[in-house]
Order: structure tokens, then sequence, then C-alpha cells
């Protein structure tokens, strides 16, 4: 639900009246954490939304030319290399975005799936691209943005060296 959704539609998806949303709206009545859940998932928000100051929040990651750790990430492919460019360590919206680098001996790989939405932005070199049944040419330049969960990856290279921004996109449960 959007966040400008009336006050009758939340209360509807809450399962709670409208009479006692507005009275909590008006800080007459303070609601009970089982009201506050009925809330939080009328709103497709975690409860603890309620508890977080939004507005002091510092979450700020700061990496240096370079200098971002390289990962091994889970289901990672050999000459696959992955420097991570920043993290946040609070929030809804989880976010891991990589500079990724073929090396030399990297091998096609088409066969990625997770959950999330991915954005790739190519800084160097040429690839035919898989997703799913689509293939499309890439060179530097180009970007892709889908939907993760689907089958994908780099399916030939044609130009080295390959280079690219990943970003994956997921919300924490």
């Amino acid at each position: 639900m959007a966040a400008d959704v009336s006050g009758g539609k939340l209360a509807q998806a809450s399962g709670i009246s409208s009479s006692m949303l507005s009275r909590i709206e008006r800080g007459l009545v303070s609601p009970s954490v089982e009201t506050l859940e009925r809330l939080a998932q009328g709103l497709h928000v975690p409860t603890s939304r309620f508890f977080s100051d939004q507005a002091r929040r510092t979450d700020f990651c700061h990496v240096r030319a370079g200098r971002g750790p390289v990962v091994d990430r889970i289901g990672a492919v050999a000459d696959y290399r992955y420097e991570l460019l920043g993290h946040l360590l609070s929030g809804n919206l989880f976010v891991e975005p990589y500079l990724v680098t073929l090396l030399p001996g990297a091998d096609p790989y088409v066969t990625f799936q997770h959950p999330g939405l991915k954005f790739l932005y190519f800084l160097s070199g040429e690839v035919r691209y898989q997703y799913g049944a689509k293939t499309v040419a890439v060179r530097a330049g180009d970007s892709l943005l889908f939907d993760a969960t689907a089958l994908h990856g780099i399916e030939a290279i044609q130009v080295p060296p390959v280079s690219y921004l990943s970003v994956v996109f997921t919300l924490r449960e």
C-alpha cells in the first residue's frame, strides 16, 4: 500500500475499525502491539518502522576508489571478481553494489538466479547477456535492469576486458 492510502482503506486492510484508527491518529488511545502489527501488515512495512526515527537515520557508506573489499559471494563463479562498493546496516531495502571484473580465464555463466531486482551498468568490454530465453549484445555504456529470479548471465565474452557495476536490490524479511 502507498503511504498516501486513505484511513478507511488502511483500517480495512489492517482489520481494525476506522474509528479506532482515528483515535490512534489523534493520540486519544495507545494501540496494542497486536494493533500495531495489523497496521504494519496493512501498510506492508515491518512493525519496527513505528519505532524508528527516520529523521535521524545516519546510514552512510564511503568506499574509496579501489578500496572496496573483494568478497567471495555464495555461488560466485571462478575468475569473476566482486568488489563490494558499499553497504548499509538498517532499513527494509537490502542493496548490494559490486564492481564485477572478469579476470583472464573467466568463462561465460548463464545460470545466476536469486531473489530481487538487478541493475547492471557495463564499464568495459562486450558480451552477449542472456536473460531467460532472451539474449542481447551489451557493451560499455549499456545497462540492464531485470527481475533476478529468472536465469541470467553472460552467454559469451566477445571483447575483453569486461567489467560492470552490479547492484542487487532485495527486501529484508
